[in-house]
């Protein structure tokens, strides 16, 4: 399957980047590798993940991190929003509203 990352994908994760940056040094750098290979294997395993918001949902392994994706046609993925667990839930659902 190919995995297609929106631009709102892409600023999530920049933005998760500089965050963890901040934390530490290398950190950043870590995050952003880890939660890519998360994005990757959703090559393999799309469509697989539960349903939240009107998206499939995929945990990161190592962030506390979600990936909304939806299943494009031809069985492309198309990665909407990767946004941090441990903000409010309402956030999460506005940030996926304006990306859909």
């Amino acid at each position: 399957m190919k995995v297609r990352i929106l631009t709102s994908a892409i600023n999530d994760l920049a933005a998760g980047r500089e965050f963890y940056d901040r934390q530490g040094e290398g950190l950043g750098d870590y995050f952003f590798d880890s939660v890519f290979a998360d994005i990757d294997s959703l090559a393999l395993y799309g469509g697989i993940h539960l349903k939240v918001f009107g998206h499939h949902r995929r945990l990161a392994t190592r962030f506390p991190y979600a990936i909304y994706y939806r299943m494009g046609s031809g069985g492309e993925v198309i990665v909407h929003r990767a946004l941090d667990c441990r903000q409010n839930p309402e956030k999460s659902r506005s940030a996926l509203r304006k990306s859909s």
